[in-house]
């Protein structure tokens, strides 16, 4: 198995459980927060497919799905068009709603979108440095397993609320 066909297990198998969770759930359920300040599944999913896109388009050097495919405007979201969840206010959060069919169509629009980049990268290209901020900088290899540990918890954590309400 390359790193290439890790990375895309890996993802595949948060796309499936961010699906899983959304699946066959109305607006209302989506949104529904187990505390008041919790996340909701809609934020969950909606945020770790906007980490996901934000990110990978960032180190493919290519435009968002977000903006490519026009879901900022299907989404409707009262942010900003680069908003990515990252700092949200509690009432920000609470501001996502969208449908399953959305989320889900997001979610594997993204996933698309990040396999097409992941089948042209060789183990090597996972140590070009694309991040000059951090020290020590930060590399591709680095990148990548961020988005998926980030996406690996809110996918997680986006299927334990289903639990709690279904």
């Amino acid at each position: 198995m390359t790193p290439s066909e890790l990375l895309q297990d890996a993802l595949d198998r948060v796309r499936e459980t961010a699906a899983g969770a959304v699946d066959g759930l109305s607006e209302d359920q989506l949104a529904h927060r187990p505390t008041p300040d919790a996340n909701s599944i809609a934020w969950l999913v909606w945020h770790l497919a906007r980490v996901q896109d934000d990110h990978v388009a960032d180190v493919a050097g290519t435009e968002q799905v977000w903006t490519a495919q026009d879901f900022v405007s299907r989404f409707g979201l009262p942010f900003e068009v680069g908003a990515i969840g990252y700092g949200m206010s509690s009432e920000e959060v609470g501001q996502v709603r969208a449908s399953a069919e959305l989320l889900t169509a997001y979610l594997e629009a993204v996933h698309e979108a990040t396999a097409a980049y992941l089948d042209g990268l060789s183990a090597e290209d996972l140590d070009r440095v694309v991040d000059e901020r951090w020290d020590p900088p930060v590399t591709l290899g680095v990148r990548l397993i961020s988005v998926l540990n980030d996406d690996t918890q809110h996918a997680g954590q986006a299927a334990y609320v289903r639990g709690l309400i279904t």
